[in-house]
């Protein structure tokens, strides 16, 4: 009896670790890929052009520009106008010269090379998972909260609540607040930016959110299974923690099935033509004039912590039921 509650602690203070180690992942970069040419010159753009992924989005991986640097010197800067407040290092006690820097935009960078060879606007991949995936974590989280109750009532009790609350907190978000809506407004401009064909990118629009609110669906119809499955199937609640312990391979597969896309759909309008080919997932690529890195970031790393916690619980829990059957 006690070694089976410094077991219950243990897969506690595991899942617990991993449940954490989630929810940072879900706002850490997981992945980031860089482009280099000749044109972009290694002493000017240190990085390339970087940019990173997250569960939520893609973001600018270019560091900041420092006024004294060749890149600082060579980047485009806004116009300052007369209402532009001029920022003096003279008076400044930290003589900081490089205060205020702004990096350059790589994402929008980066869309503009790709458009050259046809491909679409970055914010055109993923625009289902990247919409949904909060709530994604949080279908998660909630079935990691239940895997770490002991008895089966509990179980299905936090499961219920969770799942209910989850499922609210989604439909008000995207159809009562209009959040899809809004997406899909912004998916439309996105993508008109290099490639403005209306009724084309209105039926994507249209199939945006469609696919979005069968993925909604879906979501729900997932966690009835769920809690059917926990209440009716004995070790069922095993795959409670396996599900968002493989979220490293889901991200991947992810990715890798959005690169396909990306690089076997390019538009012919591209001012160049390139074959149909898969961008790198892994390591270092090349296309055209570009060498192309792409690497896991820490997110990644966070992503893997999670996933051993919840594999080394599976494995004590999976363990405590075969003892307790045997028994």
């Amino acid at each position: 009896m006690q070694d089976q509650k410094k077991q219950n602690m243990l897969i506690t203070g595991l899942t617990s670790v991993a449940l954490v180690a989630l929810i940072v992942a879900y706002f850490a970069p997981i992945w980031w890929v860089s482009l280099t040419a000749p044109n972009y010159p290694k002493d000017a753009f240190p990085d390339g052009i970087r940019i990173h992924f997250h569960f939520n989005g893609v973001f600018n991986g270019c560091t900041a520009v420092g006024k004294g640097t060749r890149m600082g010197s060579e980047t485009l800067q806004a116009d300052v106008g007369e209402d532009t407040p001029r920022y003096n290092p003279i008076l400044d006690k930290d003589k900081d010269v490089n205060k205020d820097a702004k990096s350059l935009d790589c994402v929008h960078e980066m869309n503009t090379i790709n458009h050259y060879v046809g491909m679409y606007p970055i914010d055109t991949g993923s625009p289902v998972e990247l919409r949904l995936s909060k709530f994604i974590f949080g279908w998660f989280a909630v079935m990691l909260l239940g895997f770490m109750a002991t008895q089966r009532k509990t179980q299905l009790m936090v499961l219920g609540a969770g799942f209910t609350a989850v499922v609210i907190w989604m439909v008000v978000d995207q159809i009562a607040m209009g959040q899809l809506d809004a997406f899909a407004a912004h998916y439309y401009n996105e993508a008109k930016t290099f490639f403005n064909q209306p009724d084309v990118l209105a039926q994507w629009k249209a199939n945006l959110i469609l696919a979005t609110k069968v993925a909604m669906a879906g979501i729900a119809v997932a966690m009835v299974i769920i809690l059917l499955g926990v209440w009716k199937i004995p070790g069922f609640s095993l795959l409670l923690p396996l599900v968002p312990a493989l979220m490293p391979v889901f991200f991947v597969i992810d990715y890798a099935g959005w690169l396909w896309f990306f690089g076997h759909n390019m538009h012919p309008w591209g001012a160049f033509t390139v074959k149909p080919f898969m961008p790198t997932v892994f390591g270092e690529g090349k296309v055209a004039q570009f060498s192309t890195f792409s690497y896991p970031y820490w997110g990644y790393a966070v992503l893997l912590l999670a996933s051993g916690c919840l594999l080394m619980a599976l494995l004590l829990r999976r363990r405590q039921m075969r003892d307790s059957s045997a028994s």
